[in-house]
């Protein structure tokens, strides 16, 4: 297990947890929030590189460690949890430092560009001993909760296939930017949106193991200068460098099946839109969310046939990344579950949407072996 340096700082009463968030974005001020309202918690050092919305953050918080660089907040070494909230390409190099001083990590997602750079995460949580998590926070929304209800108490009996989908008609994040560039993003809608798609329709299946992805992408409107969402980010002057949609089917072991489709991009009804048809032995679901709304059209089917009951669920908002920071402090706080948290199901993400790019790029179907790697190497 890794030791901390000796450094020197403002002390907090002993017992309580201190807090970092590296990015001070919106996903950034969703941790800074939940960190602040927690029992027993000091956000004590934010990092962002806009001095304005730094200082405004800093003084909002009475944060007095406010760094332009992640990496210093990081080396001043006396943090016990850090949220990591900059872009794709960042994720793993600040993760891998802050867990190499002795911090628990919470990171957005993707946990990384890549399942190779995930899995260098992993090992670092495991050889720390720290817990490494991802933030996935649509499965904490109330309807999708609501789903994962009816499936646990066999209303829907055992899903077999799932449809599901995240696609907006003019959302690409920033034409130009980080977001555009396939090194610095690791790709397009199918690693920003399609792996919260994959996360919740997963969970909400039971975890099975996939046993194959055949996908296609497309790049039709993002390199023509269409259906951008704002102006430049963090401005690199990338060319338009991945895809605007992509199309999977996932064989799962046992028979089942999903197909996903997201999009920053696409000529269609609805502005954004994003949810989940499943399919049971017993029953099935459907969740449509338009425009973000706090909580979507969710309808439960049964009946035996000849009789239709369907019945119409009105599900809480959730709580997103709130219960997904409390979840994670609860884990902090029990050192018997930190090697249980050590990255996996963010790296078993990961590892998914590489294979979904390389069946893109082969043109053909990939078989996965049990770690979720391509069997007979690249596709």
């Amino acid at each position: 297990m890794t030791e901390r340096p000796s450094i020197p700082h403002e002390q907090n009463e002993p017992g309580r947890i201190r807090a970092g968030v590296v990015g001070i974005g919106w996903a950034g001020q969703q941790h800074m929030a939940a960190y602040d309202a927690a029992p027993g918690v000091d956000l004590v050092a934010i990092a962002g590189k806009e001095d304005d919305v730094r200082a405004e953050l800093a003084a909002q918080y009475g944060v007095t460690g406010a760094y332009a660089d992640g990496e210093e907040l990081v080396a001043r070494g006396d943090l016990d949890v850090i949220s990591v909230a900059v872009p794709t390409f960042l994720h793993a190099p600040i993760a891998i430092a802050a867990l190499r001083v002795g911090a628990h990590v919470l990171s957005e997602k993707p946990l990384a560009r890549t399942g190779e750079e995930g899995q260098a995460m992993v090992d670092a949580a495991r050889e720390a001993g720290r817990i490494l998590e991802v933030t996935f926070n649509h499965r904490r929304r109330g309807d999708i909760e609501a789903v994962r209800a009816a499936v646990e108490d066999g209303t829907i009996g055992r899903p077999y296939h799932a449809r599901a989908m995240w696609l907006r008609r003019a959302g690409i994040p920033a034409l130009g930017s980080w977001f555009t560039s396939a090194e610095m993003a690791g790709g397009g809608p199918l690693v920003d949106l399609g792996v919260h798609v994959l996360d919740w329709t997963l969970h909400l299946m039971g975890e099975p193991r996939v046993t194959a992805v055949s996908a296609v992408t497309h790049a039709e409107l993002g390199p023509r200068g269409l259906g951008g969402s704002g102006g430049v980010k963090h401005g690199t002057g990338s060319a338009y460098e991945v895809e605007d949609l992509a199309a999977v089917l996932l064989r799962l072991e046992g028979g089942g099946s999903i197909v996903l489709e997201t999009s920053w991009a696409s000529h269609r009804s609805t502005p954004d839109e994003f949810g989940i048809t499943l399919y049971g032995t017993e029953g099935g679901a459907d969740l449509s969310v338009v425009d973000y709304a706090p909580s979507g059209e969710l309808t439960v089917f049964t009946g035996d046939g000849e009789e239709r009951l369907d019945t119409r669920v009105e599900a809480p908002a959730g709580r997103g990344h709130a219960a997904v920071v409390e979840t994670f402090l609860a884990h902090v706080a029990d050192p018997s579950t930190w090697r249980e948290h050590d990255g996996s199901v963010g790296l078993s993400r990961a590892r998914l949407v590489d294979a979904c790019y390389a069946s893109a790029t082969a043109g053909r179907e990939v078989a996965l072996d049990e770690d979720l790697r391509i069997i007979g190497g690249d596709a």
